[in-house]
């Protein structure tokens, strides 16, 4: 088969689109011909290499992907060949405390299919089944391969780690990034007031069309005093942050009195400074999410499938255009999710 891979970590020129062996699949596994993929920013931080985590090489990346059925081991219960599905990329062991209580994406060995193993963005994969959910016939491949990350995450951060209720106030940052537009559109769904942040006015206009009720250029203005004018002072409930270093400060200035931040990622850096004399004294909460339950991705996919959530796609490109791909994520152009799909198929 035809896979994305690299055999070194560095920049877009280690990316390669070339043989790789098939893979085998395990008694539990399922064999899935990849329709289309798309790439989250974690593709790009895995190519360049992330401290603690040590990869069989050559690695193929990709977390998000959807296809055919083609093959199932033999102890597979849910799927047959033909059927269609996509990827949910969060791995874990289902014996640990956390996932005995139905918190699988706390697992003590939680990884995810892209970053710790092998990935999706070739023309065939082996997937677990339970990293595998059914998608109804009528939804695009795009669509389909494309939802499951950024919605999942979003769906867990603003509902069950944050527990964003209608009445309230919400900020998200980078609206126009995979997390960031499925974020505006949950909280929409919510009924929240939403606002959102975005660099350039064509991409704030994107926002407003999944559900922002206010937008900030983030280039032109400072949206912790732009958010301060907007709320009479008072601030925002809720912010959702996964830039990082960059925002960290501004996004705690953002939050009303015992107003909550949520993050799942950090793009500009995991290390910024923090005013804790603002933490305690406004009665702040900082709260972390990663991925979600097998459940919650069932009620957030739910609402892709019947087509109240959209993915957005920037930009559909064949997986020999991958270096491309992740140029788009790194700089930043565009608007929502870059898709890849298999040479093969086009």
């Amino acid at each position: 088969m035809k896979a994305v891979q690299f055999s070194e970590h560095g920049d877009r020129d280690v990316i390669e689109y070339g043989d790789f062996p098939d893979p085998e699949i395990d008694r539990d596994e399922v064999l899935v011909d990849i329709k289309a993929g798309a790439l989250n920013h974690l593709d790009v931080w895995t190519r360049r290499g992330m401290p603690g985590i040590d990869l069989d090489m050559p690695h193929i990346p990709g977390s998000d992907g959807a296809g055919v059925v083609e093959e199932v081991g033999e102890g597979v219960t849910r799927f047959e060949p033909g059927d269609r599905v996509a990827v949910t990329a969060g791995l874990y062991c289902g014996d640990c405390e956390f996932c005995r209580h139905g918190e699988e994406s706390m697992c003590v060995r939680f990884q995810i299919k892209g970053e710790h193993t092998r990935g999706v963005h070739s023309e065939k994969a082996a997937v677990p089944e339970d990293n595998l959910v059914p998608v109804p016939e009528g939804v695009d491949w795009e669509v389909a391969g494309s939802a499951s990350l950024v919605f999942q995450t979003a769906w867990r951060m603003l509902l069950d780690r944050g527990e964003l209720k209608p009445s309230e106030k919400i900020l998200v940052l980078g609206a126009s990034g995979g997390v960031g537009h499925a974020a505006v559109q949950i909280a929409d769904y919510v009924g929240a007031e939403v606002y959102a942040t975005a660099s350039t006015d064509e991409k704030l206009g994107y926002a407003e069309d999944c559900g922002a009720d206010h937008v900030i250029n983030y280039e032109d203005e400072d949206f912790a005093a732009q958010i301060r004018d907007l709320t009479g002072r008072r601030g925002v409930d809720m912010v959702v942050d996964h830039i990082g270093a960059a925002t960290w400060s501004d996004s705690l200035k953002s939050l009303a009195k015992g107003g909550r931040i949520v993050t799942c990622g950090a793009t500009t850096g995991g290390q910024p400074e923090t005013n804790i004399n603002r933490i305690f004294w406004n009665q702040l909460e900082v709260i972390g999410s990663t991925m979600a339950t097998p459940g919650q991705v069932d009620d957030a996919l739910e609402l892709v499938w019947d087509g109240t959530f959209e993915p957005r796609i920037r930009e559909t490109l064949p997986m020999s255009e991958a270096a491309r791909a992740h140029e788009l994520l790194e700089n930043r152009e565009g608007f929502g999710k870059v898709v890849v799909i298999p040479d093969s198929e086009l």
